[in-house]
């Protein structure tokens, strides 16, 4: 007698797998009558459905993360990037200076070598400078 389908019906019920499911040799008419939820859920009380016991290895807590070679991150210099942005803004607003007549082309010369050597932290200290 093939109880395939009875034993899908107690996992879906019980909410347990397939493999799980056994079936008590005496009540095996019992549960080959049985249709609905509320049947099965009877058979597993009166102890004709067991659910077997989970089988397999146990979980084992993961390792944390060790710091070693692969793991170690190197702070990387800000410095470059920073002399680019700003390098970058003041270059275009002394071309901007220059197209309007601002300034000539010996001041721009002058002006673009002393951002080359960081002379001006910022902007405004650039304006400053200018009006001087």
């Amino acid at each position: 007698m093939n109880l395939g389908k009875k034993k899908e019906l107690a996992a879906k019920v019980l909410k347990v797998g397939k493999k799980r499911i056994v079936f008590n040799e005496e009540n095996l008419n019992e549960i080959k009558e049985a249709i609905t939820r509320q049947d099965i859920l009877d058979l597993h009380k009166s102890g004709a459905i067991r659910i077997r016991e989970i089988s397999g290895r146990k979980k084992i807590e993961r390792r944390k993360n060790r710091r070693r070679t692969g793991k170690i991150k190197k702070n990387v210099n800000n410095r470059k990037a920073e002399y680019v942005v700003i390098t970058r803004k003041l270059r275009k607003f002394t071309r901007g200076l220059a197209r309007t007549g601002a300034i000539n082309k010996e001041e721009n010369r002058e002006i673009r070598k002393q951002i080359r050597s960081r002379k001006f932290k910022s902007k405004r200290n650039l304006k400053e400078s200018l009006e001087k």
